[in-house]
């Protein structure tokens, strides 16, 4: 039997891959975190499928239920919010599984930082202004951050950066990012990214802190910061070109 985790997507239902949604369909157990995954999902399971939210268990009593479930016969459905690559704690769990002898694959969904330019109606690498997108977060008591991966190091590169887990800390990304962005540097926050109740704002690193806290986000959102974001005069991109050679088949 196989365990599956699977990302869920942004937020909205409809989100999930085709891919992750047949595989749900297929698990007589899902385990998912009911603070992040939308119950709409949960439809796509088995009717008689054995549904474990996750949201107040550790990581021994989340891998016990993989173990217990695998053991039992039974392929498993891990839910992720998002996408299992990035700031999903799968990694911990998929080591626990290989110390346990437990087979696993990974399906991937959409990120946060995905939905976040769709909702901007952004495209992230504009050509000649942005050609790289930095995706990371900021440290605080839980999780530090590595040696060099510092807001203030990663901000000397002026590459598009998008936080997540960071709301909270609006303050000191914008603090680090000043120096090497500048106060006019477009940024934008959208919360609840593809969600029914989704917030967008819009703004430069001047203001982005004070809408923040006025809107009072402080969680479930990404914070992107670079030039890319307000790019209007930029060369067309070489793909369409009709410079470009091309040959027929």
């Amino acid at each position: 039997m196989t365990v599956y985790f699977i990302g869920a997507g942004p937020g909205a239902a409809d989100l999930i891959t085709v891919r992750g949604a047949r595989t749900l369909a297929a698990c007589q157990v899902c385990l998912y975190a009911g603070s992040l995954v939308p119950r709409e999902l949960l439809a796509e399971c088995p009717p008689d499928a054995r549904l474990v939210d996750t949201a107040q268990l550790n990581l021994d009593q989340i891998t016990a239920e993989l173990i217990r479930a695998h053991e039992e016969g039974h392929d498993v459905a891990r839910l992720h919010s998002g996408d299992p690559s990035v700031f999903s704690a799968v990694a911990e769990q998929m080591r626990r599984l290989d110390a346990a002898g437990v087979p696993y694959e990974v399906v991937p969904g959409v990120p946060a930082f995905a939905a976040a330019a769709a909702a901007l109606k952004r495209e992230l690498t504009v050509p000649t202004v942005g050609q790289t997108v930095i995706l990371t977060r900021v440290a605080h008591r839980a999780t530090a951050m590595p040696e060099g991966e510092d807001l203030a190091t990663l901000g000397r590169s002026g590459a598009l950066i998008a936080l997540h887990l960071a709301a909270k800390y609006v303050d000191r990304v914008v603090e680090e990012l000043l120096p090497h962005y500048g106060a006019d540097c477009p940024a934008a926050v959208v919360a609840l990214a593809s969600r029914p109740d989704e917030l967008i704002l819009r703004g430069t690193l001047d203001d982005i802190a004070a809408q923040v806290k006025a809107a009072g986000v402080l969680r479930t959102a990404v914070i992107m910061v670079g030039r890319t974001l307000g790019a209007e005069q930029f060369r067309d991109s070489h793909l369409y070109s009709p410079e470009r050679e091309r040959h027929a088949c």
